[in-house]
């Protein structure tokens, strides 16, 4: 292995990129640090060390986004408005006939989308920063004196829109960034800032996790010897499966038509065609995970006002409805699998076209033994993605569900259970094997051995 890395770094060009790579993520990293001028730095630090409510639902919120929300700095927003400009292009491209068309052009009409999409990036970035100003920053009283209205205690609305065109443009950096390790750098840009992102908040989760060790056996109030080896269990088993799924493939027999070219006879060669068995990657549980953070956020801010209101029919609502979205209640996790299945499912429906790669098979004079050319071939492609799908969601849920599991039944904190099994680690393997592949495309290239050979 050592050997395999001292050639990657020999190779002038690879290396270059991955230099350029890195370069790129330390000014990611750095420009978090950088705080609004508007807030409180004290006001912050007292916020943060709050457990629960609405801190931990942005800290949740940061890991799969790339963003900083609880810190309140130029990165704040992270790269959410770019990733929803682009699902919102993607998913109107389905509907629209003149996307359709240019999504269908190759290189040009994928630059006019990109064009679309980040005019959209920075539409959304001023509405979500003025968002996030006024409900949080001001909301949660964060906000240095200096910079608000003696009378109202409001923010002053020049230094408001300071923020919000600040905010703005860290984002629309962040999506330079990303575009300049996709051209000039190794691997994909934003999947590579979300998990840097991920990354560097893994060292403090695991420092509070050693904080709870006990060698104690039957400390219920720590972590025993017996809880940290399933926990490490549990962490190798998680890696082990996401691996296994990244990778997993449902190989289609494939045959090539004979033909005639002169005197020689050429085609009839065996093939496979691969359809991945998760399809969808790690989107299904980004859009559950969106879409109940609302709900989550609104009824569990309401269950806690409700608290000091007079008994009556309207508080027992509103803190069933509390109840009923908290993390760890059963209907808010039953939702979770329920609309990770449906994702699934929608997302590979939109990004896999059964009856177009039946038609190319046509084209290219190759057929799938036992099945006719055309609409015998796309419902049997259609058939066999439906079926793998549903094993691809199982895994996605067993992996979406792992945290809440882990902070209930092993008694540990939420935050940690997050950023060592789940999503997290989901994210972050799915990413670093694509990187390990783009990598093992410019060795082979040069007819060097790759790293996972």
């Amino acid at each position: 292995m050592l050997e395999k890395f001292r050639v990657v770094w020999q190779i002038p060009e690879l290396r270059r990129k991955i230099l350029l790579t890195l370069l790129m993520l330390a000014i990611y990293r750095i420009g978090f640090q950088i705080g609004l001028p508007i807030v409180d730095a004290d006001k912050i630090s007292d916020w943060q060390g709050q457990s629960g409510g609405l801190s931990s639902m942005l800290k949740q919120a940061a890991v799969l986004s790339a963003s900083n929300l609880t810190n309140v700095t130029i990165f704040g927003l992270g790269i959410v408005p770019y990733i929803s400009a682009s699902i919102i292009f993607q998913l109107l491209g389905s509907v629209i006939p003149q996307l359709e068309a240019l999504q269908k052009e190759g290189e040009a009409g994928r630059k006019k989308i990109n064009e679309y999409t980040r005019y959209a990036t920075v539409v959304l970035c001023l509405f979500q920063s003025w968002f996030f100003i006024a409900s949080f920053a001001e909301g949660q009283d964060l906000v240095a004196a200096e910079f608000t209205n003696p009378e109202t205690g409001s923010l002053l609305l020049s230094w408001k829109l300071v923020a919000v065109l600040t905010m703005t443009a860290g984002t629309v950096f962040l999506m330079w960034l990303g575009e300049q390790i996709d051209e000039y750098g190794i691997g994909n840009g934003i999947s590579l800032l979300i998990m840097a992102g991920i990354l560097a908040q893994m060292p403090s989760a695991g420092y509070q996790l050693l904080q709870r060790a006990t060698l104690t056996l039957g400390d219920s109030s720590s972590l025993d010897p017996p809880r940290l080896l399933l926990l490490a269990a549990m962490f190798v088993a998680v890696v082990v499966g996401t691996v296994f799924i990244t990778l997993g493939q449902r190989q289609i027999s494939m045959q090539s038509a004979k033909h005639m070219r002169g005197r020689k006879t050429v085609g009839g060669n065996r093939s496979y065609l691969p359809l991945k068995v998760n399809q969808s990657g790690v989107m299904p549980i980004i859009f559950a995970s969106s879409l109940l953070m609302f709900p989550m956020m609104l009824f569990t801010q309401l269950g806690g006002q409700a608290a000091g209101w007079e008994d009556g029919p309207l508080k027992a609502v509103v803190q069933g409805l509390g109840s009923a979205f908290s993390r760890e209640a059963f209907f808010y996790n039953i939702t979770f699998l329920v609309l990770i299945y449906f994702f699934c499912y929608f997302w590979t429906a939109i990004t896999f076209n059964p009856k177009d790669m039946a038609d190319n098979l046509k084209n290219y004079g190759s057929f799938i033994p036992g099945y006719r050319p055309g609409k015998r071939t796309a419902d049997y492609l259609e058939k066999v993605m439906f079926r793998i799908t549903y094993v691809g969601a199982g895994f996605l849920a067993l992996i979406a569900i792992l945290p809440t599991l882990v902070a209930t039944w092993l008694n540990v904190d939420w935050s940690i259970a997050m950023f060592y099994g789940g999503t997290s680690l989901l994210i972050a393997v799915s990413v670093a094997f694509d990187l390990v592949q783009k990598i093992d495309s410019h060795l082979v290239m040069r007819n060097y051995k790759g790293l996972l050979e």
